[in-house]
């Protein structure tokens, strides 16, 4: 199963296709995608769709389902989601050769660079409808973002697996243990929901008809904070102003508790771990040893441990005053 997804050809993608009940010309151009296989093409009237086959092993179906039916509740509460299209027999995911596969409407627009003030509030108050449909229902199947989740897991992989060199192994666990009990404790009172998981700017689009929020393929339930974090992430005076614009146009239709900023560092430095173990898991897929050339040496490490270790330092400053952190 794994093989054939390595080895996915446009023959199969357009047989897919076919077998959901569209029409498609022959037309097939392959996406820039690393965790998945996606593919643009054209169909009989002219119109385009998106094809992504996901990756073997990552999601079960049931999960799959779960990511669809938070883009339709999006779509049907008219947030701008790119969601899914349905094949002829109203299913919204199939399989070929053990691969699971949707189809998407092609999206037009540009990933922003950057945001000014308008642009901010605009999207405050869209992420912050966001989270109100997400709140409105559960996803069991999906990953809770928990400190064991996207920190211990991933540096089991990495122990397990050998990727650590011994040069700074304990140095590289001792940071993550500690990074991850802080978040624990820290978000234990914060409200959990349905989020997007990965909504940075590369995720969003700007066209003629506004904003599209895209891939949601790392949905998960966590804290609202973890999508807002993601969207402004720097730490300097300018993006702390910009995260005030944004937050104060979110709260017009939901609420954010000041407090909840005390978890931006501790999921900063997770997100280092949880980037590495995402890396070091799919290791033999020839497309990320080609996309990350200086991974796992020691060099590479090194440098991710004292990152890791920097990020600490920041945290633990912040310890008895984040509950007063202003966005």
């Amino acid at each position: 199963m794994t093989e054939f997804f390595y080895r996915l050809t446009p023959d199969w993608v357009l047989h897919a296709v076919e077998t959901g009940g569209f029409l498609p010309t022959g037309h097939c151009t392959a996406l820039n995608s690393l965790e998945n296989r996606v593919y643009d093409l054209r169909l009989e009237d002219g119109s385009h769709v998106v094809a992504k086959f996901y990756r073997p092993g990552r999601w079960s179906l049931e999960a799959i389902r779960e990511e669809h039916q938070f883009l339709f509740d999006l779509r049907e509460a008219e947030i701008p989601v790119c969601a899914p299209l349905k094949f002829s027999d109203g299913s919204s995911v199939k399989e070929v050769e053990g691969i699971y596969y949707a189809l998407w409407p092609r999206t037009g627009g540009r990933a922003p660079e950057e945001l000014n003030d308008g642009q901010l509030e605009v999207l405050g108050r869209l992420v912050a409808r966001i989270h109100n449909v997400g709140e409105g229902a559960e996803a069991p199947a999906r990953r809770v973002l928990t400190g064991e989740s996207i920190g211990l897991m991933a540096l089991d992989l990495l122990e397990d697996n050998g990727f650590l060199p011994p040069a700074c192994a304990n140095r590289f666990a001792e940071v993550v243990e500690e990074v991850a009990e802080i978040y624990d404790e820290r978000s234990d009172q914060v409200p959990y929901l349905r989020i997007h998981g990965d909504c940075h700017m590369g995720n969003l689009l700007q066209g003629t008809e506004g904003w599209f929020f895209l891939d949601f393929d790392d949905f998960l339930t966590g804290p609202a904070v973890h999508d807002v974090w993601m969207l402004l992430p720097g730490q300097d005076f300018e993006s702390k102003r910009q995260r005030s614009v944004f937050i104060e146009a979110y709260r017009q239709f939901r609420g954010f508790e000041n407090s909840w900023f005390g978890l931006v560092e501790p999921l900063r430095a997770l997100r280092f771990v949880f980037y590495a173990g995402w890396i070091a898991k799919r290791w033999e897929d020839p497309a990320f040893s080609r996309a990350f050339p200086h991974f796992g040496t020691d060099q590479y490490w090194e440098t991710e441990t004292r990152d890791l270790e920097l990020q600490l330092e920041r945290i633990r400053s912040e310890e008895g005053e984040f509950a007063r952190l202003d966005p």
